[in-house]
C-alpha cells in the first residue's frame, strides 16, 4: 500500500527533505506546553515568546539544528527539600520544536519575568534569474565544425 503525500507530483522536484522535517515536527508537537505566541515584530523580524514560569536561564536550553528550533526546559527538582501543602505549580520539564525556513537565523534569546523571547530573522528574499546555456550541436554546421549555408528551398 503506497502512502499519499502532498509532494509525490512529479512537478514538485527536492521537496523530499521538506516532508520529512514535518512528519518529525508532527510527532514532537502532541503536547501544549508550554504556552507560546508567534509574532512580527517587523518586515523581516518575528518573535516567539514562551510561558516559561519558574524557569531561570539555567534551566533552559535553545538549539537550532537542521531548520529545527529546539527550546527544552529542565527544573532541577527541590521537593526533597521542601514540604508542599498544595503544589500547582508543576515543576516539570518540556520540550518545543518550531520548524524554520531556509535562511531564518535565530538572533537572540531574553528571559524576562517567566517570558521566554527568541528573535528570529527572516532574510529578504530577492528574485534571481539565472540562464541556463544549452550545449549540442549547432544550427548549421556540420561534424567538421565548419559552418554551410543553409538558405530555404536550397539543398545542403
Amino acid at each position: 500500500m503506497s502512502r499519499l503525500s502532498l509532494f509525490n507530483s512529479p512537478l514538485l522536484l527536492g521537496f523530499d527533505h521538506i516532508e520529512q522535517m514535518m512528519e518529525r515536527l508532527q510527532k514532537a508537537s502532541g503536547d501544549g506546553y508550554p504556552p507560546y505566541n508567534i509574532e512580527q515584530t517587523s518586515e523581516y523580524g518575528l518573535r516567539i515568546t514562551l510561558a516559561v514560569a519558574g524557569f531561570s536561564t539555567d534551566d533552559l536550553n535553545i538549539t537550532v539544528e537542521a531548520n529545527q528550533l529546539q527550546i527544552r526546559g529542565r527544573q532541577t527538582d527541590d521537593s526533597d527539600e521542601k514540604i508542599y501543602l498544595h503544589r500547582g505549580i508543576a515543576a516539570r520539564q518540556f520540550q518545543r520544536s518550531f520548524l524554520l525556513a531556509e535562511g531564518i537565523e535565530v538572533t537572540g534569546a531574553e528571559l524576562d519575568n517567566g517570558l521566554l523571547h527568541i528573535d528570529l530573522a527572516r532574510p529578504k528574499i530577492e528574485d534571481h534569474v539565472k540562464t541556463v546555456e544549452i550545449k549540442g550541436a549547432r544550427k548549421g554546421s556540420d561534424k567538421s565544425g565548419e559552418t554551410i549555408d543553409l538558405k530555404p528551398g536550397t539543398s545542403g
